[in-house]
């Protein structure tokens, strides 16, 4: 992200006001723009050298080029490591990434182990998504990793395959309603399974706590530019309060974000199938299906990311004991929930 670049002066943090719901859907659509994949390592870099200008005082002033160059860095980079995050975990990627396991999912006649294969396949996609855009304060070992993995991808597939079971035991509904259901439960297998996992692949962020930080103010912030130091807190410790805020925040993100999807694409492909169009031609209706999923899908995400900021602000004794008046800015203390 921009803030781990070199350079004193305190870069923006974004060109909408992120105190508002409307400011971070903005800023979130920026961040989640497929067109940020197309930049190539020259590009990134070109992005990162205009920042450091402006964070080194060579540009005086923020530019519709350097508001889009942000827009690639804080899209590619993450915020804890300043490290690019794998480009198919990415959150510009996220649609695309979730189409792809989409389309096996719906693949017909899959039979029981089709149906686990893809399941597998789509949790450990969230386990990665999750993995890669995680606080980063508290690294996991390579064994916590693959332990966490194993029990998020168990349970997850678990909860999504149970669920899937219980449509065609409903034998007391009618036809139509068991089919409304059976187009409205894999998906909400779907989005309770990837809160799940959340859970589960972030967990020992709240077993051991993240980083908090005091929050600097505006006198603060150019002070240390005068000095030609950067504008950072130190850490005032980890917090397992922090974490387990974080946490239910992006599974509850995750959770916005799905339930649009599994409920509009399948009600208005159950209202195509029923005209003329599509009965003489049964076979669009699988492209047709994927098209609703990936509007639907395109147009959600900014609006479940930025439910929550993703830098998270909150009150200092809020937390445990230890951070008690320990706050910068009107008590407050901020720490990357993750997204």
């Amino acid at each position: 992200m921009s803030a781990s670049l070199p350079g004193s002066r305190a870069l923006p943090d974004s060109q909408y006001d992120l105190a508002t719901y409307w400011g971070r859907v903005r800023h979130t659509a920026g961040i989640t723009d497929p067109r940020t994949l197309f930049v190539g390592r020259a590009g990134l870099e070109q992005a990162k050298a205009s920042l450091i200008a402006y964070k080194t005082g060579q540009i005086n002033s923020m530019t519709p080029e350097l508001w889009k160059a942000k827009k690639i860095v804080d899209s590619t980079l993450h915020p804890d490591t300043g490290e690019p995050v794998f480009l198919p975990f990415r959150m510009s990627c996220f649609v695309l990434s979730n189409l792809v396991v989409t389309v096996g999912m719906l693949t017909p006649g899959l039979g029981n182990r089709g149906t686990v294969a893809w399941q597998i396949a789509n949790q450990s996609l969230n386990v990665a998504i999750n993995y890669s855009n995680s606080n980063k304060s508290s690294p996991l070992s390579w064994s916590k990793i693959a332990q966490s993995y194993f029990l998020a991808v168990g349970a997850s597939c678990s909860v999504a395959v149970g669920l899937n079971s219980l449509v065609p035991r409903l034998k007391s509904l009618t036809p139509s309603t068991r089919m409304i259901l059976g187009r409205l439960v894999p998906f909400a297998a779907v989005a309770s399974a990837g809160a799940l996992n959340v859970f589960l692949m972030r967990g020992e962020e709240i077993r051991t706590g993240i980083d908090v930080y005091p929050v600097l103010s505006e006198a603060q912030k150019a002070a240390a530019a005068e000095k030609g130091e950067r504008a950072e807190a130190e850490s005032l410790g980890k917090s397992k309060k922090a974490a387990t805020l974080a946490v239910a925040e992006t599974a509850l993100s995750r959770v916005l974000n799905s339930s649009p999807i599994m409920v509009i694409p399948p009600l208005i492909l159950f209202r195509l199938q029923g005209t003329n169009w599509l009965r003489k031609n049964p076979r669009y209706t699988m492209p047709v299906n994927l098209g609703l999923i990936l509007v639907t899908s395109y147009a959600v995400l900014p609006l479940a990311l930025a439910a929550f900021p993703q830098m998270q602000k909150v009150k200092a004794e809020s937390l445990e004991e230890e951070f008690q008046g320990r706050g910068g800015e009107e008590g407050m203390v901020v720490f990357n929930r993750g997204i």
